[in-house]
């Protein structure tokens, strides 16, 4: 053994005494070295540390360790567990144990859950994870709910969702509906709407109440193309159950808009014995009688009353009235064109060209054709079963090359070449009310080949040619409050024949002349801020092609410059700022302009 210096009488220090001072020495040293370096302080996080921690309470929990909650669920099976882990995770576990006679039980029923299920969520308290499937989403839903486990909650709803047909979807509102999960009733609400048509092809609607049933077809934006759908719809949902229904007919009737129906099917609507026996019901057919009745004596006075108004369904229900010329025939061919099934299909022509006309529409059916080397104006009501095109009351100036707005139910014919092919700065306008034009107050200075644009109740005139054929960049606005023109910011160039769209409030400025050549450069005019800025150009230079905005995107069709594009269309999707191409290739004909509408009856279905 080595001996032990002791250093009590001798001096000398023992080997234990001197590994002290050693160390001290260098312990010393070291926070000299480490301060005179600075460093940062070292703040560390173990990510697999509460992992950790659950699997451990979880063994202990499958071993029995130290478990002090017993929940007997309604089969009479127990489930175990620790308290505290259970009220960290659970507010319904926390105000449980905060009742000190629950606390101090041995065993606490829960019989609003089987043991499968409160097995599976005190599972996931220790493991944060779930199994969601179609055998125990509707009673994990409901559970997770009462438990106020709010993750689980969300899964389930994400899982019903987008496990959402028309075979489940009436049954996933009403066990939404029952378990107050407002997420995905509103889901499940909009579904239904949406694909109401294949909805009530089944028989799964039939098991709605009255009230949901009302409810339902009350809504404005029911994706219903042709209204005696819903007339059908509640009669054969008051068949299923005659004696206890027929009571609450009226009720359901009320909602069905039955001026909106076509004559000939509104003649079979008043042969259903269900109406005529039902005073009520008798007067709502009457009221639909004598709207198309004063219909045909004056088209655009109509009653505003609900019953009256059309169903807002979605742009997918809308469609584009294409305007086609033909470098064979004078006669102005016109298309449907759906760009969601892009489809196309024959529309009602007008035999004469309206390639130097303006276009206007007035409450999404009333298409205007306005003027064209004349004075004349063309009308097509695309609601009608077999819709033509009609005369209406001609302008007060003959008017080629013009732009045309609408506000409201008021049509405006702005600048254009009179008669004599002088360019114009006056303006008219035809209240479709009364059946009459006007002059109001003229332009700062004379435009054709102007674009016109509506934006917060006020007409732009944008562009155009001037004087002896020059280009313009200069744009102003109309206000018909006061019948008054005044100057807004200029465009970057000048543009003549340019088309113009408003889309969410903004004002787009889309090709054109600029008196040297034809453009593909867009701009857009912000009102916020009152400038004029870039955006992305289109692939191919256009000039007086035709604009429509529809489902968030723009559309600009045909146009005049390189006839090989003359049958496209190019999209801009303004939040990707970019343009994309398509091609309706039909030989021999240019698309020149269009104006969006609601589908017409029989139209690409």
């Amino acid at each position: 053994m080595c001996p032990v210096l002791s250093a009590k009488n001798d001096g000398v220090i023992s080997v234990k005494e001197m590994d002290t001072i050693q160390a001290s020495s260098w312990e010393n040293n070291l926070k000299e070295v480490l301060k005179s370096n600075e460093c940062e302080p070292a703040h560390l996080r173990n990510n697999s540390h509460s992992v950790r921690i659950l699997e451990d309470l979880q063994s202990l929990r499958k071993n029995e360790v130290l478990c002090d909650a017993r929940f007997e669920a309604d089969d009479g099976k127990i489930v175990i567990g620790h308290k505290n882990v259970l009220i960290a995770a659970s507010p319904y576990f926390r105000a449980m144990f905060s009742n000190f006679d629950e606390s101090n039980k041995d065993i606490i029923s829960i019989r609003e859950l089987n043991s499968t299920t409160l097995q599976l969520l005190v599972d996931y308290i220790y493991t944060g994870e779930i199994m969601v499937t179609q055998e125990n989403v509707q009673v994990l839903l409901p559970a997770s709910n009462v438990l106020q486990l709010d993750f689980v909650n969300r899964a389930c709803v994400e899982f019903l969702q987008k496990q959402l047909d028309v075979l489940n979807c009436i049954d996933i509102k009403k066990l939404a509906d029952l378990h107050n999960c407002t997420e995905l009733m509103s889901s499940s609400e909009a579904y239904i709407k949406q694909n109401f048509l294949e909805v009530i092809k089944g028989d799964e609607y039939l098991s709605l109440s009255c009230e949901d049933l009302g409810n339902l077809i009350s809504c404005n934006d029911l994706a219903v193309p042709f209204e005696e759908k819903v007339f059908h719809c509640v009669i054969k949902w008051v068949k299923h159950d005659l004696d206890q229904r027929k009571n609450v007919l009226p009720q359901l009737m009320e909602h069905v808009r039955l001026p909106l129906l076509r004559p000939d099917i509104l003649d079979n609507v008043v042969e259903e014995p269900l109406l005529n026996n039902c005073p009520k019901c008798r007067d709502y057919v009457f009221e639909a009688m004598r709207f198309h009745l004063k219909k045909s004596v004056q088209q655009f006075t109509m009653p505003k009353t609900i019953s009256c108004k059309p169903r807002q369904f979605g742009g997918s229900q809308k469609v584009i009235l294409m305007f086609n010329q033909s470098d064979t025939f004078p006669k102005c061919y016109t298309e449907w064109y759906d760009p969601v099934k892009n489809l196309r299909e024959n529309a009602p022509g007008i035999n004469d060209c309206r390639r130097s006309a303006g276009l206007g529409i007035i409450r999404n059916k009333f298409v205007f054709s306005v003027g064209g080397k004349s004075k004349s104006v063309f009308m097509l009501d695309v609601s009608l079963k077999s819709p033509s095109w009609v005369q209406m009351v001609n302008m007060l100036v003959s008017r080629d090359w013009l732009g045309v707005g609408v506000l409201g139910d008021f049509i405006y014919a702005v600048g254009g070449r009179d008669g004599y092919r002088n360019t114009v700065d006056s303006v008219e306008v035809f209240d479709v009310n009364i059946q009459k034009w006007k002059m109001v107050s003229s332009m700062s200075i004379e435009r054709s080949s102007v674009g016109v644009g509506v934006l917060n109740n006020h007409l732009y005139a944008v562009g155009g040619i001037y004087g002896r054929g020059y280009s313009s960049k200069s744009v102003e606005y109309y206000d018909p409050t006061l019948d008054t023109w005044a100057p807004v910011a200029e465009m970057s160039v000048c543009r003549q024949g340019a088309g113009v769209g408003v889309l969410d409030g903004l004002m787009y400025a889309i090709g054109g002349f600029d008196g040297l050549e034809i453009l593909k450069s867009v701009e857009v005019y912000r009102p916020s801020d009152g400038v004029w800025s870039s955006v992305a150009d289109m692939e191919i230079r256009r000039l007086r092609p035709g604009i429509v905005a529809l489902n968030g995107l723009l559309y600009v069709m045909g146009g005049e410059y390189d006839k090989s594009m003359k049958d496209t269309i190019e999209i801009y999707n303004p939040n990707t700022n970019t343009w994309t191409m398509e091609r309706l290739s039909r030989n021999g004909v240019r698309i020149y302009g269009g104006v969006v509408v609601d589908r017409p009856p029989n139209c690409i279905n």
